[in-house]
């Protein structure tokens, strides 16, 4: 498909059902409100073609952004490139997971995590927990700089309360995958959740809750997925 005839099909499949969930979540127009289940099936008209998938997110409409983060290959973006769409990121569906999970995937997943978290800008700050937390979970622990991530952990047991919105669920979201996919740091992220405990983060007019970090490693430790990897952390 060309870029015209994907986005007349993006319209087609969108709904106005789906775009008021999308906004009580925090979306911004301009948007059709096309379910991440239907982007999924114009995947293939995307994946190889990779200035397609640029010129879809390039187009400033959420759900074509959504779609390129879905068929672009992490391993051929530029740092160039990510930090273009971390910027342009403009709410939480594209820049904790369109954009982070391509990132988690790229060859530069921990440096422009290191560098995000530090943003004064609320959205790329979460951008870069997410980001490293995706890179955790599919990274093998040997090959992890566990001292670097032991240090993230002091900090959001430091800092996660007093960070801006987004950034705390994110930071909550980090010490949980840290507790799940990193075995040598299970205990030490346990340790933090019970010491953060509750995180209040305002979802909007959602039913949208805070997952309990420590009660969220404990379920994973149950189902004996502690240490186990992903194979992606796009979706």
């Amino acid at each position: 498909m060309t870029y015209e005839e994907l986005m007349l099909q993006l319209e087609k499949l969108g709904s106005e059902q789906t775009k008021r969930t999308f906004l009580r979540h925090g979306a911004m127009e301009p948007f059709f409100g096309v379910k991440v289940g239907d982007l999924k099936k114009l995947v293939k008209y995307v994946k190889k073609d990779q200035k397609l998938a640029e010129q879809l997110y390039a187009s400033g409409i959420s759900d074509a952004m959504y779609l390129a983060g879905l068929s672009i290959d992490p391993k051929q973006v530029s740092k160039e490139l990510l930090q273009q769409w971390a910027n342009e990121a403009y709410w939480s569906m594209l820049s904790e997971y369109t954009v982070a999970g391509v990132a988690a995937e790229s060859a530069y997943a921990r440096e422009l995590a290191l560098e995000w978290m530090d943003s004064p800008e609320e959205m790329k700050a979460a951008c870069g927990w997410n980001t490293y937390a995706g890179y955790v979970s599919i990274t093998p622990d040997s090959e992890l700089p566990i001292g670097e991530i032991r240090e993230l952990l002091a900090r959001v047991r430091r800092d996660i309360h007093s960070e801006k919105n987004r950034a705390r669920y994110t930071m909550n979201g980090f010490v949980i995958a840290v507790g799940t996919y990193v075995r040598e740091l299970h205990e030490e992220a346990i340790d933090i959740g019970k010491a953060i405990g509750e995180v209040h983060v305002d979802v909007g007019n959602t039913a949208c809750k805070v997952p309990l970090a420590e009660e969220y490693i404990a379920k994973s430790s149950s189902k004996g997925k502690i240490g186990v990897k992903k194979k992606t952390c796009i979706c």
